[in-house]
């Protein structure tokens, strides 16, 4: 069973192209910020507690596990998203899951990965550039 057509229109009521992208790089950008965050404090408080390298290694490790989570997630809702949502509606089971929600969750993991594998990689330099 297919999807539902979109309609003739639904471009006229869609927000310019800036505004978009604007939004879009605003949620991945704060999550990204956030795994930074996350991976920096993680970092700092390892390396006057223990094993500074592997620690570096072991975070970048679980960043790209929760980048290519999010990336599969996000592929994921949008092959398989108008299906799913035809079949709660068939199904009628209201549950209120949508493509887009989907999208914006799996986006934000895949931001959050990407910031502590730059967090790792930057604050990893940093050290090893100052010791």
């Amino acid at each position: 069973m297919s999807a539902p057509p979109e309609p003739a229109d639904a471009d006229a009521d869609a927000p310019p192209a800036l505004e978009r992208a604007a939004v879009r790089l605003r949620l991945v950008g704060t999550a990204a910020l956030a795994g930074a965050l996350v991976a920096a404090v993680w970092l700092v408080a390892t390396l006057v507690v223990g094993d500074f390298a592997g620690s570096v290694e072991t975070t970048f490790a679980l960043g790209s596990l929760a980048f290519g989570f999010g990336l599969l997630g996000w592929s994921g809702a949008v092959a398989l998203g108008r299906g799913i949502e035809s079949m709660q509606t068939h199904l009628d089971t209201g549950t209120g899951w949508t493509e887009a929600d989907a999208r914006r969750a799996m986006a934000r993991i895949l931001g959050f990965g990407l910031g502590v594998m730059l967090g790792a990689t930057t604050v990893g330099t940093a050290v090893s550039a100052v010791a």
